[in-house]
């Protein structure tokens, strides 16, 4: 075989527990010069094998092990499977309730039982001796162990040799069904079906909440593909085609009209324009493009068109190069494994010998085959673990419903044990530190600077007017810092004249001949160096302006009439306003705050002074790859890293972190690569989802040391005899309610 390896990444459906993890790498790793690693997490396995494997071997594997695979792209599988999630907790509620409900409530049951005998007395037909709501019982709960719960039994068929809590809910449900029928015909013993139907309630449940918050998670990678453009305008002998991607090679020129997104990465080779890649690169700002710029694919063209040289296209693009980046912080990102399926690798086991073990003993002790089947039994009622299979997924639905209410979104449970470890944070800036909008932070207007221009225009020297003219010229701009100066101005109550000869220079500014109704001077608007190319010597009150608001690290645009500069205008992202005191809040928890921006250095230093940042914890003009090295340096170095942004640059970082959040404001990529998303604009949201992960996973812990306590207490009253399945299965319901009000303090 060669030994090029490539990488495949499937999701994986019906993995319960890390026996199935185990099952699945078992199968794909017997494949000759295959490497399997399952995240069981975001349930998808990733591959390396060589190329010469075709995909469909590796869903063919898996299936053959017992599971369904799709490749990640396709998203059809997930919505199917919240489906069929639903409609068995639907079912599961409608039958078993009802059958519970008649059985705890004794006085429905005699009452059903008085009806039916008086009716039968009524039509002269003997009534039987035995119970006929525990038939109605019965028949309510059949539907519930036998069709609802048969995913569990065909799990627990499949792990016979690797026993999980499949096999314990199957052979507990199905042996107090099997007696529950044997009891009530022969009229030996008690009847408690409803035991059967609750457990598999429970256990549908705790499942379906756990599939909720676990999906989010496979669907960072399929925003990232979905990102890619599918047509492409290739321009062939002078002519447009438009095309499948697949059709684009290196070498080909292609168009990208404005607001079409550019298909792959490339140099332009005609038209200039404003490129937003903030989605790749976290700038906040549209880049400038002509002639002999390089661009990025997925990028987005704004408001010109370009032609442009494809340079590299399929898995060389940059976006491609990000999705790995994300695929392999996934698959290397250790999962914390549930507690309570590390102790069930010997639980489920040791409970299921011991029932067996009670049988015999009693059996052999001279006790009658009713008695020692009932004691069994009762040992496996009472081991059945509702209380941990609802230990995590109730407490994290409290969490979620709480947290919704402040703006705080939990992925899934098991990241939040590593909330109280945290003692660094990674910080982007475009969008979590800032608000991610360009807005006018500083203006200087120098009225004495137009005194040469003449008496008339003399007489137009005011803020006002000038303002005016910014407003008449940039209205017509579509450009971020234009629509910030227009918003600005326009706030004042300072409307727009008549402009002529309106044009545009990407990269320089826009210009036009402004109706001021004594004179029309022509008004230009641009980059410092653009209008001085066209202008008299700046006076120096415009050139402290501009040196102001370079070190502050803003966007300047120079206003000029006729050639001289009259107004400079420092555009800029805004801080948000609890920004510095979450920073300070954070460190007063223990935690390092670190600065990694894809800005420049001096928009990087300015915004760490703002938040108190130390100037030695900041990385400015950092790619997707550079946030994704400084958190493997930091987690290298001993560290446990919080890492919080929002756009598509930092969904690697976001993955690789020991824990990581979104802003609910950035990319579907961020928010689903992300632990927790923060759906509040507001900064402070990173402490309240600090202190709520905290409680939540303390009471987890209490949940399940309850669990295991209670098992450790009642397996050996049951298989002492002291305890009927009657009264395991009110004990199992106890353990299973103080769970959920446990839950509920969480609130």
């Amino acid at each position: 075989m060669s030994t090029s390896l490539e990488q495949t990444t499937l999701a994986v459906e019906g993995m319960t527990c890390s026996a199935c993890v185990n099952a699945i790498e078992r199968a794909l790793n017997s494949i000759e010069g295959v490497k399997a690693s399952v995240n069981f997490g975001s349930e998808t396995v990733h591959i390396l094998a060589p190329g010469e494997i075709n995909p469909k071997v590796f869903i063919q594997k898996i299936k053959d092990a017992g599971y369904s695979a799709s490749p990640l792209g396709d998203s059809s599988h997930i919505a199917m499977h919240n489906k069929k999630s639903a409609i068995a907790l639907f079912f599961a509620a409608l039958f078993a309730i009802p059958a519970i409900a008649i059985s705890m409530t004794m006085s429905w049951h005699h009452s059903i039982d008085m009806w039916i005998h008086d009716t039968l007395d009524l039509l002269g037909i003997l009534h039987p001796t035995y119970s006929p709501t525990a038939w109605l019982v019965i028949a309510l709960t059949a539907p519930v162990v036998l069709i609802v719960a048969w995913p569990i039994h065909r799990a627990a068929l499949r792990n016979l040799l690797h026993p999980t809590m499949d096999n314990l809910v199957s052979l507990g449900s199905l042996c107090a069904f099997g007696w529950s029928i044997y009891a009530n015909s022969t009229g030996v013993g008690d009847v408690y079906t409803e035991v059967a139907g609750g457990v598999i309630l429970f256990v549908v449940l705790g499942r379906y909440l756990e599939t909720r918050s676990k999906r989010r998670a496979s669907s960072a990678l399929s925003t990232l593909l979905s990102l890619g453009a599918k047509e492409v305008t290739i321009i062939r002998g002078g002519l447009p085609l438009i095309s499948s991607i697949e059709n684009l090679q290196i070498g080909d020129e292609f168009e990208v009209r404005p607001g079409d997104r550019i298909a792959t990465d490339g140099i332009v080779v005609s038209g200039s324009s404003a490129v937003d890649n903030s989605l790749l690169t976290g700038e906040s700002a549209l880049v400038d493009v002509t002639i002999g710029n390089a661009v990025i694919g997925a990028s987005l063209n704004h408001n010109g068109r370009l032609v442009v040289r494809a340079t590299r296209i399929g898995s060389d693009t940059e976006l491609a190069r990000i999705t790995t980046m994300v695929v392999n912080a996934q698959s290397t990102k250790a999962p914390i494994q549930r507690l309570a399926d590390r102790i069930s690798a010997v639980f489920v086991p040791v409970v299921t010998v011991g029932a067996i073990a009670t049988y015999f003993i009693w059996r052999y002790n001279g006790y009658s085959l009713t008695q020692s089947i009932s004691v069994a039994i009762t040992v496996l009622v009472i081991a059945c673990p509702c209380a941990l299979g609802l230990a995590t997924p109730v407490a994290l639905l409290v969490a979620s419903g709480r947290g919704a209410q402040r703006g705080i979104v939990i992925r899934e449970p098991r990241v939040l044990e590593v909330a109280r470890t945290i003692d660094t944070v990674v910080l982007d800036k475009t969008g979590t530190l800032t608000a991610g909008v360009m807005k006018v932070q500083q203006v200087s207007i120098v009225v004495e600077a137009g005194t040469v221009l003449g008496k008339n225009f003399t007489e137009l020297m005011k803020e006002a007017t000038i303002l005016s003219s910014a407003l008449s010229i940039e209205s017509q701009n579509n450009h971020p810092i234009a629509h910030a100066i227009s918003a600005y101005v326009s706030a004042q109550s300072i409307k727009a004249t008549t402009v002529t000869d309106f044009s545009v220079s990407p990269g320089s500014g826009a210009a036009g001949r402004v109706n001021l109704g004594i004179q029309s001077p022509v008004v230009l608007i641009g980059s410092p160096q653009a209008v001085a190319h066209a202008s008299t010597t700046f006076h120096p009150e415009i050139t402290n302006a501009i040196t102001k608001a370079q070190s502050a690290g803003l966007t300047i645009s120079v206003l000029a009439w006729d050639g001289v500069a009259l107004a400079v205008f420092a555009v800029g992202d805004e801080i948000k306003a609890d920004a510095a005191k979450t920073v300070l809040a954070l460190r007063a928890m223990g935690i390092t705050p670190w600065l990694v921006t894809g800005d420049s250095s001096e928009v990087a230093a300015n915004v760490a002074a703002l938040v108190s940042i130390d100037p030695s914890h900041v990385m400015a003009g950092a790619m997707p790859q550079d946030k994704l090295a400084i958190v493997e340096k930091l987690k290298g170095e001993g560290h446990h890293v919080l890492m919080i942004g929002d756009g598509i640059n930092d969904a690697a970082a976001l993955a690789a972190a020991d824990l990581s959040m979104a802003m609910g404001t950035g990319t579907d990529t961020a928010i689903s690569s992300a632990d927790i998303t923060l759906m509040r604009t507001t900064f402070s949201s990173v402490i309240d989802a600090l202190k709520l992960s905290n409680k939540t996973v303390r009471i987890i812990r209490t949940n399940l040391g309850w669990a295991f306590l209670y098992n450790v207490i009642g397996l050996p009253i049951a298989a002492l005899g002291l305890l009927t399945p009657l009264y395991a299965a009110a004990a199992m319901a106890a353990s299973s309610l103080f769970v959920v009000t446990n839950s509920l303090r969480i609130k």
